[in-house]
């Protein structure tokens, strides 16, 4: 099985008021780019989440959101920080006093010390990381099967696709075989028929001209190149068939059909045989947009 590097996941999990909603979302890249947005509480399972994940996506740009919430009411509480309060105090008499500001007794009031830095901090429930890892792993799980299936299922889709495109590739290769040798005949008439008239009655020299059609056929022959071409569809298919971490291993086959593409229509001709080219290179260019999306 082959797998896309875009693919999406959700899975939302609840258990003794306390839920979890995770969705992941992945993009075609070079590499394993992976970015995690989850609460702060989370943070030290981190490297535990990553390497789950790697069981389930080898390349692409991987985004995933994990959204808690805490039923109950009870995940937060308040700290107030006295020493830190008294220090802010004293800071706001001290500049009272050196810049002889008036009123500092009236300015100074809860509120204000309440909104400075640190003195009221928000902190989480002590949590237990065990029973903590064991819910968050669940349901990560749940978000990395969905995200393999997403992929699978965008995956069998380019395999299709990109059989699809194989075969008229080699519709395309046999057509150029088929004319090459038409190509030569033509070309025989052609000169046969030049020297008549430059020549009028006087006899041919059949060597001559066996000799041009010979270098003519050397210049312009495309057998190496449609023999590897062929290779070349057969090889992606079977790798297709064969499925895994594939991706970067059929762009490269890709830019050899292209290879080849190149220089049967540097070698051409033949109107036809240009037309025909021109067809491959268009559907190898084709090929190689879709193999981008395969991990």
């Amino acid at each position: 099985m082959i797998y896309s590097m875009t693919g999406f996941g959700r899975y939302e999990m609840t258990e003794k008021n306390h839920k979890l909603t995770i969705e992941m979302k992945s993009v075609n890249h070079r590499y394993f780019d992976v970015n995690i947005k989850m609460p702060r509480r989370f943070g030290i399972f981190e490297n535990d989440m990553r390497n789950i994940l790697k069981a389930y996506a080898k390349r692409g740009k991987i985004d995933i959101y994990v959204t808690y919430e805490d039923m109950s009411g009870a995940d937060t509480n308040l700290k107030y920080n006295e020493a830190l309060a008294e220090e802010y105090v004293r800071c706001f008499k001290k500049i009272n006093e050196r810049f002889s500001l008036s009123g500092v007794s009236d300015n100074i009031n809860t509120a204000l010390i309440a909104r400075s830095p640190e003195v009221i901090t928000m902190e989480d429930d002590v949590m237990d990381e065990e029973e903590t890892w064991k819910f968050l792993k669940c349901a990560f799980e749940g978000a990395c099967k969905a995200f393999l299936s997403s992929r699978a299922a965008e995956g069998e889709n380019l395999k299709n696709d990109l059989n699809e495109k194989l075969r008229e590739m080699m519709v395309l290769v046999e057509k150029v075989e088929e004319r090459s040798p038409q190509v030569l005949v033509e070309y025989r008439k052609k000169l046969e028929d030049k020297m008549k008239e430059i020549f009028e009655d006087a006899q041919l020299d059949d060597s001559r001209i066996a000799a041009e059609v010979i270098l003519f056929a050397d210049k312009m022959c495309v057998d190496e190149e449609t023999v590897r071409l062929k290779s070349h569809i057969i090889s992606m298919r079977e790798d297709l068939t064969k499925g895994g971490d594939i991706g970067r291993k059929l762009d490269f086959v890709a830019q050899e059909m292209n290879r080849e593409a190149n220089t049967i229509l540097s070698k051409a001709n033949d109107l036809k045989v240009t037309n025909l080219a021109i067809g491959l290179k268009t559907e190898i260019e084709k090929i190689r947009e879709q193999i981008q999306n395969i991990e």
